[in-house]
């Protein structure tokens, strides 16, 4: 979040979302979930309409993935649903599917590309209001252990800015 488009501040990230967004963010609310966001880059991505993104190879129809603008790590890939969601804090326990799914794909994309030592990797999200993107995205990261020390900071595990896919409640209720 904080690296794909810089780090963002977050009237420049109300400013990026579009007309209106200013307000929402002010209020801690997010912009409407579900569907296609037009201002969004990633709802853009995932329809093919960003020529310089290459999407890569994906099991399932309802998720994209692709590479970092700003790769934290020598493999780091980002995991997106093709319909507009909101962040990380947005999601509830009926979400818990999809995250399982971007979680496989994340894991699948490392493989496929000759990365095999999954005690080695660092999936999750950045935590509101560290995101500078608001659409639900996993970072993928590889191998762990060649975090530089930024990535360390940024990708911090369960950190105020970065969660793991485990600690999340409605993931551990599941």
């Amino acid at each position: 979040c904080l690296h794909r488009r810089g780090a963002m501040a977050g009237e420049e990230a109300a400013a990026a979302a579009g007309p209106g967004s200013e307000q929402l963010l002010a209020e801690g609310k997010e912009p409407a979930s579900g569907g296609y966001d037009g201002k969004c880059v990633f709802c853009r991505i995932a329809r093919r309409e960003e020529p310089g993104t290459a999407l890569l190879p994906c099991q399932y129809e309802d998720l994209v993935c692709f590479r970092d603008i700003r790769p934290g790590a020598p493999h780091h890939y980002l995991v997106v649903p093709v319909e507009h969601m909101g962040n990380c804090k947005t999601l509830k326990s009926e979400h818990v599917p999809i995250v399982k799914r971007m979680m496989e794909v994340g894991k699948s994309i490392l493989q496929k590309n000759n990365f095999s030592d999954m005690n080695d990797i660092r999936m999750g999200f950045h935590w509101p209001p560290f995101c500078s993107i608001s659409h639900l995205h996993l970072h993928v990261l590889a191998p762990a252990s060649q975090l530089g020390f930024l990535s360390r900071l940024i990708y911090r595990i369960n950190s105020y800015w970065f969660i793991t896919v485990s600690v999340m409640k409605f993931f551990r209720d599941s």
